[in-house]
Order: structure tokens, then sequence, then C-alpha cells
């Protein structure tokens, strides 16, 4: 009767007990079983040893001290240990030990010494100090490497190996102090207390073993003082099996290898990942736990079946499953930089993309182009719901995302973290969490580059149309994708609200002393970290609101230096490999966003307006024009027909995205990405066109023949403008530019010129203006090229055209005083007969119909 309850109680607790429950110690039954028993590839040969415990330990003639002489703490060891001084260590700059004193030793310790007595490859495996009495034994194996060392694998430079080498810079960091310190600098530690336990006072997750204090994962007192270290055997136990045949390979590990249930923002010991054990990813909220990268209902991908066997993953592991694992590998591809998986250059064999990559040079995108590529490169089964975004890269005009287009150099320019201050960050304090938050010095802005995790935290990002998430925020059902809403029909009013798939990551927020469009913003206010619980959706907000605020942290002249001189000046040249070519609509230097895109509020609205950076004698009538990103023009002249939906909806009040004109090639009447919700992808990664851009923009946007078939193919502007009101001279709709007389003045040019081009009238860089309606006025040449303002460029003929970079293109328009929208008459237009002209031609002092006649029958 008693065995029979002690049965039933034994049976509840298994049936109650958590997954590790499934693991046992019987390192027989593993492949550290090295005996003739072993079932692994590597074991010992005929002839050999049926003893398994030999491999490792003697209970005579252990090992005391390394091959360097070094004592050693070693459970009875027989093998030689290599010298510590032989191998190169882990490092990174967002690696915050190295910057706490004692926080990370040079060479590995403890357990991760002996462990790399075999696997640095070093060292024969039959190699022991003991054997049956005799010393210094070679036992023959079988399975191993040339000269009976540990097998390569898929290759000693793969990351499918565990012939780690002596070169450990693609392995994950040992010997490293994890203390309260190290957890505060970082921002994503779990915090361990005074004794380096958590949870604090228990110690039933992380620890130093003592009496009492048995952690799940034990650090090892090999640090300073006794200071309990990271090592092999914290995360490792070489003796244990998993029960479960469906979990997979282990790999010796404490807990689990895969997430084995939805992840909450609470830690489970029992079903989260290992990794989550150290890594708070949620931070107490669940930021990791519902990122579209690890929620059940989002990341339902699953891996081919060789992509599985080759990360010795179980046959259709999902993506939410696998984790950390997916962009992550403790033992990566040699040459991969923060233990990105698969993260080099190295090239895979034709035909085969599948296969283990070998070395190469650090190269992070191509860890996210595992599963953001196309159907027949990507490791996942099915990719429809998961953006390519390799092909995006792999167009005519792209951003620098790979090593060349950066510099040429084998070495990425992206490089999170770091103990820096450059004045707008500081990053050497003791709780600046920079790496957690993905933050570059704006030094290294200044170098031209771009990688995926500039514009998005992998951590963090969300399947929601803004950052907030949903009405139950981002813990409810997620939406039909992560980017923003842009649904070309009436009824709602189009934003620049950051979207789901731009949390959490770094940006900046301009300020500006003065409204005029000469002067440069007067500081930048970084914008960082996770929103959290907020739904603050405000430009004050400390984290990113805006997806401009992402664009400016290097369109700017925060990640570079902006002299303010024109038409050169010190801001970047074009002509790297894979950018827009020099000379392109005659520009040959970047131009400066956060300038150009000022949204002063004094400036909404229509009349006269304060310093808007046009000359003095132009100011009547003028004021600031901006595309909406940053903020609302509160300019309504224009009427819902003159623009195709949504653009009409909100006239004035309406705000618009940086990517509703950046990226690649749309239909002529659109700005959505071909293919609808699953097709190409949102944002400003590549393109065929020039500048990055949706469409063409140069000087032969517009329409031929007066209109009548319909507007040039592919112009950038005719995708939000509506081209029967702008560029048909039978043109309806009305626009700022009408009177009561001619009505539509677009279609009335149209016809009397019998074509019509935008950069006539128009700035050549149409971000922001200094004039009203970004119209140009060579009556008014000022410093954006060069000129002192207020003077005049002298043409007499129809065939002369203003150019001068960066922001007059075949330019003809002069404007003699400004109107109010609706109220533009021909004498508004002409030659001021300014005291001050320049330019080589003569100059027509006329104006109305009798300047247009002279000037602009047929323009260029």
């Amino acid at each position: 009767m008693l065995a029979r309850r002690f049965a039933s109680v034994l049976l509840v607790l298994l049936l109650a007990a958590p997954s590790l429950a499934q693991r046992v110690s019987d390192v027989r039954g593993t492949r550290h079983n090295l005996s003739t028993s072993g079932t692994g590839g590597t074991h010992a040969a005929s002839g050999g040893t049926s003893e398994v415990c030999v491999f490792c330990h003697t209970p005579h003639g252990a090992t005391q001290q390394d091959l360097g002489g070094a004592s050693m703490r070693a459970p009875l060891w027989n093998r030689r240990v290599p010298d510590g001084a032989t191998y190169t260590p882990y490092t990174s700059s967002s690696l915050d030990a190295q910057a706490i004193l004692d926080g990370l030793s040079a060479q590995p310790g403890g357990s991760s010494k002996l462990c790399l007595s075999c696997h640095d490859g070093t060292l024969a495996i039959g190699n022991v100090n003991v054997l049956n009495g005799n010393a210094n034994v070679s036992i023959p194996m079988t399975g191993t490497g040339p000269g009976g060392v540990m097998p390569a694998g898929e290759g000693v430079t793969s990351g499918f190996t565990r012939f780690l080498g002596t070169d450990l810079r693609n392995d994950h960091p040992i010997s490293v102090t994890y203390s309260s310190a190290l957890a505060a600098r970082d921002g994503e530690l779990r915090p361990v207390d005074a004794a380096q336990r958590w949870p604090a006072g228990s110690g039933s997750v992380i620890g130093v073993r003592s009496p009492g204090v048995k952690p799940l994962l034990p650090l090892e007192p090999t640090g300073n003082n006794g200071a309990g270290q990271v090592q092999c055997a914290t995360c490792h136990d070489p003796h244990v099996r998993e029960l479960d045949p469906a979990k997979g390979n282990q790999k010796f590990l404490r807990t689990q290898r895969f997430q084995e249930a939805t992840p909450t923002g609470a830690h489970n010991a029992a079903a989260d990942i290992i990794c989550l054990s150290c890594h708070d990813k949620n931070s107490g909220l669940g930021v990791w736990a519902f990122s579209a990268h690890a929620r059940p209902d989002v990341a339902n991908e699953t891996y081919r079946d060789a992509a599985a066997a080759l990360r010795e993953f179980p046959a259709g592991t999902p993506v939410w499953k696998a984790s950390c694992l997916n962009c992550h590998d403790t033992h990566t591809v040699q040459g991969a930089r923060r233990l990105t998986r698969e993260g080099t250059d190295a090239p895979l064999p034709p035909g085969n993309p599948l296969a283990a990559k070998q070395g190469g040079n650090p190269a992070l995108e191509k860890t996210c182009y595992q599963c953001h590529t196309s159907s027949a490169s990507a490791v996942l089964n099915t990719v429809t719901q998961v953006p390519n975004i390799e092909s995006e890269f792999n167009l005519a005009v792209r951003m620098p995302i790979t090593t060349a287009e950066q510099g040429g150099s084998t070495q990425e320019v992206h490089d999170i973290g770091g103990n820096f201050s450059d004045g707008s960050l500081d990053c050497s304090g003791p709780t600046n969490r920079c790496g957690a938050d993905m933050l570059e010095s704006r030094n290294l802005l200044a170098q031209r580059h771009a990688e995926c995790t500039d514009c998005h935290n992998p951590h963090r990002v969300v399947k929601f149309r803004s950052f907030t998430g949903g009405a139950a925020g981002i813990s409810g059902t997620p939406d039909a994708a992560g980017t923003h809403r842009h649904d070309e029909t009436t009824g709602y009013t189009h934003t620049n609200i950051a979207s789901g798939v731009l949390r959490g990551g770094f940006g900046v927020e301009p300020s500006y002393a003065s409204t005029s469009f000469q002067s440069l913003p007067s500081g930048y206010t970084v914008k960082r970290g996770d929103p959290g619980a907020s739904v603050d959706t405000s430009v004050s907000a400390s984290y990113v609101t805006r997806e401009y605020q992402i664009c400016l942290k290097c369109h700017s002249d925060y990640g570079y230096t902006d002299n303010n001189v024109y038409p050169l000046g010190t801001r970047p040249a074009l002509g790297r490999s894979g950018g827009t070519p020099p000379g392109s609509n005659n520009l040959t230097v970047y131009t400066n966003q956060a300038k150009e895109f000022q949204a002063p509020v004094t400036h909404r609205g229509e009349g006269t307006k304060a310093n808007s950076g046009a000359g003095s004698n132009y100011a009547t009538n003028n004021h600031r024009s901006w595309h909406p990103v940053m903020d609302a023009t509160g300019r309504n002249g224009a009427n819902a027909a003159a623009f195709r939906a949504p653009w009409g909806n909100a006239i004035g009040t309406q705000t618009m995205y940086c990517s509703d004109c950046h990226g690649s090639n749309t239909a002529d009447n659109s700005v959505v990405p071909p293919g609808g919700e699953d097709g190409t992808p949102w944002g400003p990664h590549g393109s065929n066109n020039n500048f990055l851009l949706k469409g063409v923009w140069n000087s032969t946007v517009g329409a031929d023949s007066r209109g009548d078939n319909g507007p040039n193919a592919n112009g950038l502007c005719f995708k939000c403008h509506n081209p029967n009101t702008y560029a048909n001279r039978n043109g309806s709709g009305t626009t700022g530019f009408f009177n009561g007389d001619r009505g539509n003045l677009h279609a009335y040019h149209t016809d009397k010129i019998e074509r019509i081009r935008c950069n006539w009238c128009h700035v050549a860089v149409p971000h922001g203006w200094k004039n009203k309606a970004l119209l140009v006025n060579l009556n008014d040449v000022g410093p954006e090229a060069g000129r002192a303002g207020n003077e005049e460029w002298r043409e007499n003929a129809s065939a002369q055209a203003f150019n001068q970079e960066p922001y007059y293109l075949n330019a003809k328009l002069k404007v003699r005083n400004f109107a109010t929208s609706g109220n533009w008459v021909d004498t508004n237009c002409g030659s001021n007969n300014s005291a001050t002209t320049f330019g080589t031609n003569g100059n027509s002092t006329a104006n109305g119909r009798d300047w247009m006649r002279d000037v602009c029958s047929n323009p260029p």
C-alpha cells in the first residue's frame, strides 16, 4: 500500500514537473561518451577503451596546471590543458564588460579551459594523462579530424562545427564577471544582487553555487576575489541528455535550446529559451515576447528541412520556437560580429543557398537575408509574409549596406554601443544602455553606411501599423502588416506616426532657432529606447515616434559636418558604389534634410510670414513651404480633385512619411509597392530610380502634347498629385495656382506652352523651401546658390534656363510679387529689373505675358 502511494505521488510529481525534468544526467547516452560504446560520430576505435569517464576524469594523476604553468581548479582532469594565453577572446564595442574594471578576463578560465582542451583542436581527443595505470596514453579513435583532434563538421571556419579553434571572436564571451554593474550598464541583463544572484536573494536562476544555493545557471568563482563569472559550464552540462526526441539536439544545455511555449513578459525557466535566462529582452514589459520575431501568431513560418538539419533544429521548427537562434549562434561563423548567424560576406556554392558559410568578413545584413530574401534562397518554407529585403538591396540605387559600398575596407562601419561620448550621446556612464538601444556615435554616421539595425531593432519590431500597437497595445491581435497605414481611399487622415517595424529604434529630433530656410538646425535631441507601456506619440517623447527621426540621424548635420555653404560646402559627396551618380539633377553633394523639412508653426497657412529665408524684396504674401513630413502645412488652397487618394482627404492637416516617396519603383498612379500587402516591401532599401525614389524625378517630369496622352511615364510627382489637374490642358480641379479669369493656371500653361515641366517653376529638391508652394524665383537667387539674395539671374530667351545645384534644375520662373493662393495674375511673374543681376545672358526686363513670350515660349 505504501509502495503504491509512493508511486502515485511520484507520477503526480513527474506530470507536474517542468520540461527541465526531461533532462537526465547520463553521459553514457550522449555524444560525450567517447568510449567504444559511444554512438556519436567520434568515439574510441576497436581496441580502444570501454571506459566512459576516462576521457575527462581520473582519480590519480590529474592535471594541476595548464601548459603555461598556471594553476587550475579542475575536477580531477585527465587531459592536458592549453596555455590560456594562446586564445584570441571575443570582443565587441557593445560588450560592456570590457569597460568595467574586473568585468572581463583576458583569457578563458574555469570550466572553459577544460572544454577547450578538446574543442580548440590543438590536442588529440584520445590523449589522456592516465588509463589503466598507464601514463600519457593515446587512445585510438575514429571520427576525429587530422591528428586525432576535434572533427571539422561543416568546416572549421563555419558556424556548424565544434572545432572552435583558438580564435574565439565568433564564440560567446566567457570569463565575464556577471555583476550588478554589468547589468545596469547593459540594460538588458537580469539584475543580479550584491551576491550575484537572480532572482535577488534566491539565485534560483543565476548565481554562484554555495550551501543552499543551486542556481539553474551557475556562475563560476573564477574572477578577481572569487567573483562569479560566465564560463562554458554556466550554460552547458556535459553529462546531460534530453529524453524527449521531439525537442531535438539540446547541445548539453542546462535549460531549453528552443522556446517551448508562447513567450510572455515574465521569465519562464521551464519554457523560455536559455538565452532569456540572462538576457532580459522583455524588460519586464513583453517587448520581445510581442515582437514580430517572437510571437507564434506572427513568426509562424517553418524551416526548410535542409536548413533545419544544418542547424540541428527539429524538422518543421517555426521561427518563434527558434527564437534567438534565428539570428544568433553562440558559436557562429568565423568573421561574424555579435554572434550573428551566418553574418559574413562569404560566398555560397552555386545553386546551394542553404550551405554553411566558411569564414568571411562581417556582413550583418546576411543574417537578415536568411529569411528576408526570395523564396528560392530563404531558409524558410514560405516567405509570403516575410519582406524580401535582399532583392531590394540588389537594385541599381540602394543604401550603402555592403562593406564595399561603405568605403571598401574589410570591416563594416556600423558599430553600436561602445565607451564614447560624442556631445549628444554619453555612452560612458554606468547605466548608459547604449548597446541595448543600438546607438552609434555620430562620428561613425559621418562615414555613409546603412545596416538593417540602423532603422530596425529586431528585438522590438511589432506587426502593427503604429509603433504603439492596436487598441490593446502590442499584446493585441496583430495588424495585417507592420508598416504604416496607407489606404488609397477617402475617409481617413494620413499621418507620419512611426510604424511597428520602427518601434524602439534610434533617431533624432531637430530643434530650430530660426524659421529661415537659410539656417541650420540649432541642435538635435536623441530619441531612443522602447516605449514600453506608453502610448504617447508626440514628437517630444523620449523614444522614436516618427519615421523621419530615424532618417534624419544620417540625412542631416547630426550625421555629418555641414558648414552651410552653397553650392558645395562640406556635406558628403555623391558617387559611392550603388549610389546616385554625381551630376544627377546637377547634384554632386547631399543636401541637409533637417534644414529643408523644417515646418515652422508660424509659417502655416497663407499670408506674409516673417523670415522665410527669401530676399527682403519678396517677403509679402510669402512663407516657407514644405512637404508635410515633419508637420502639417495648414494650407488648403487645392481641392481634393488635385490629388490622388488619400492625399485629398485632409489637405493642410495630413502628414506623410519619407518612405511615401523613397523606395522601389511603384505604379504611375500610386506610391504603394507592387503586390499589395505581401508584395514588394515599403522602405528606402533600393530602387532603380536615382535618389532612391519610387519614380523618376528629373527634367522630364511633366507632360508633352498638352497632356492629351497623360503625363510622362513614371513621374514621381504624379504618384500623389493628380496629373489631370497639374499636367493636362483640360485639367479640372483647383490648386493655389488659379484665378477667376483663367481658372486652373497649370492647365492654362500646359495648353499655351503645349507641354509642362515641374522643375521650370519648382525647386529641384522639393523637401522644403524658402518660398511658398516650393516655387523658385530667379529674381531672388540667394545663399542657397552661393549668392547674396535679391539677385536676379539674367535671361532673355526661351532656351535659357538656370541650373545650379542643389536647388535649381532648368529653372525658369521669376516672381515679381507673390500672390495669395487663387489670386495669381500674369504680372505677378516676370523680371523685377533688379538692382543686382548675374549671369552672362542678356536680360528681359518685361513682365507678365510680354516676359513670358520672351523667355517661356519653348523652355528646355
